[in-house]
């Protein structure tokens, strides 16, 4: 950016080096959403490039083998990967050409780069699972898990990645990456399903909440969650002290409120049960908020949870164009399967789908998946005034929901919003779920909750797991970013 690049050309770039040096979190073989504001627009347009299940996916075939969900890091959990697509259509919007987009991924990858903390405890756990893959070699020099420090490089995905520096989306989906991706799948995903382009411009929804207007992707993303938990937490009018028990559990309550019904509203747009519009409609958030108990937890109906490794980033440049950009392997590394020995993981996100029969996230050629990925842009008018998302799966609007209440509601910078502890439902299947809160809360917020009826238990004082939150704030007198302190592998850089 500061050599004249904007925000678009900076996502990508940055995307595909998180892309070499994280490939637990992210990669090719992922999905990718981007929203993208420029100075002067009402709304933001939207990027919707996750894939689609293969030709050859079979819910009536999964049911009749016994299954009553995608099986685990399976072919069948396999979905063409919309990352590369996602990057072409993006870039027709930047300022640059893929090759110098991603001149320092491919460097990176040839020339090495020192394994991180979280990279290096990541490849030790993940090593049973995909160390006899054919693109392993390059994660373990001579055999073992890399040391913190120790240099990496991925001589495989170099190429593939200087490939599609050169041809595009040719070189990925009808090269040696997409033969490999059928061969993978047992041709569950076809070289006709890989010649369709997944990358699609979509309109965005948004709401009204806390003197913004909040904008996400529409479903198959469950963005939506973290407009309506924070519209909803604001109609309650809960305290603006996030040491008072009561903020939370009006909080909690209000993402409580809304996350039992994901999985049947959360799917494919062509087998949306209702309009995604709809789901953030001022009277449906009224309905929700008038049924929380402002006294004691309630339990809801059980929803269905899902997984996550992924990495998010925000970018915004001088002329006040801002992108809100995720990407994603799903499951960490994915099904822990490789495009054959290319250096490219890939992903499982087909998890998302559902078995049932008839229902609208059924497993189905074609189809897109309910996906956890919940980007957000929120404008003042026609100007970017937050860029806000995170990894963390089903967590991700637990999380964005609280940092946006703490800065929004509660009129903390985006430092201190970032220092506050948080809590994460996990059990989100669980129609009455633990509440895990890290240990630096209150003892009087805790026992507060405690009172309202949460099964409260304690987690560490900065779980790694519980982020980054990605945050780029901007007023008209200043813009400001901060890093997420529970994570190494995070940064806040501005010129």
């Amino acid at each position: 950016m500061r050599a004249g690049w904007n925000a678009i050309d900076a996502a990508i770039a940055a995307n595909a080096v998180l892309g070499v040096v994280l490939p637990d979190t992210c990669g090719l073989g992922g999905d990718l959403f981007a929203i993208v504001h420029r100075l002067g627009n009402g709304s933001p347009t939207v990027l919707n490039a996750s894939g689609r299940a293969g030709s050859g996916a079979s819910a009536q075939r999964l049911r009749d083998a016994g299954h009553d969900r995608i099986p685990l890091r399976s072919i069948d959990s396999i979905t063409v990967p919309g990352c590369v697509d996602g990057w072409e259509a993006l870039a027709k919007h930047g300022t640059r050409s893929l090759g110098e987009l991603l001149s320092a991924a491919i460097g990176y990858a040839t020339d090495g780069f020192p394994a991180s903390d979280e990279l290096a405890d990541s490849l030790q756990r993940l090593q049973p699972l995909i160390g006899a893959q054919p693109s392993a070699s390059a994660l373990y020099p001579g055999g073992a898990p890399p040391q913190p420090g120790d240099t990496i490089s991925r001589p495989a995905l170099a190429e593939t990645l200087s490939a599609v520096a050169d041809d595009g989306r040719a070189a990925f989906y009808e090269g040696a990456v997409g033969r490999a991706i059928s061969e993978v799948t047992g041709n569950i995903v076809t070289a006709d399903d890989l010649a369709r382009i997944q990358a699609e411009w979509v309109d965005p929804i948004g709401t009204s909440v806390m003197g913004l207007t909040g904008w996400t992707v529409p479903p198959n993303s469950q963005g939506w969650m973290t407009l309506a938990t924070l519209r909803i937490f604001e109609l309650l009018d809960p305290p603006r002290d996030p040491l008072d028990p009561q903020y939370h559990h009006l909080l909690i309550e209000a993402y409580r409120s809304v996350v039992w019904e994901r999985a049947d509203v959360t799917s494919d747009s062509d087998t949306l049960p209702v309009e995604a519009a709809s789901l953030l409609e001022e009277s449906r958030l009224e309905e929700r908020a008038q049924h929380i108990d402002r006294t004691a937890t309630r339990p809801w109906p059980a929803t269905q949870s899902a997984p996550g490794g992924t990495t998010y980033l925000a970018t915004r440049d001088g002329t006040g164009m801002a992108v809100s950009l995720i990407q994603s392997n799903f499951r960490g590394i994915g099904t822990g399967l490789s495009a054959g020995a290319t250096g490219v993981w890939l992903h499982d996100r087909g998890e998302g789908f559902d078995l049932r029969p008839g229902h609208p996230n059924e497993l189905a050629p074609g189809r897109r998946p309910l996906h956890t990925l919940a980007p957000t842009l929120w404008t003042d008018d026609a100007e970017s005034a937050l860029v806000l998302g995170t990894r963390g799966g089903d967590q991700q609007p637990q999380y964005l929901a609280q940092f946006a209440a703490h800065h929004r509601w509660a009129d903390m910078c985006v430092e201190d919003a970032q220092l506050q502890p948080r809590w994460s439902l996990s059990d989100i299947d669980d129609p009455d779920p633990v509440l895990q809160l890290e240990s630096r809360f209150a003892p009087e917020t805790r026992s507060g909750l405690a009172a309202r009826g949460h099964t409260v238990t304690e987690a560490s004082a900065w779980e790694h797991g519980w982020g980054p939150v990605s945050a780029i704030s901007a007023d008209p007198d200043e813009v400001r970013g901060a890093a997420d302190p529970r994570v190494s592998t995070t940064a806040a850089l501005w010129s």
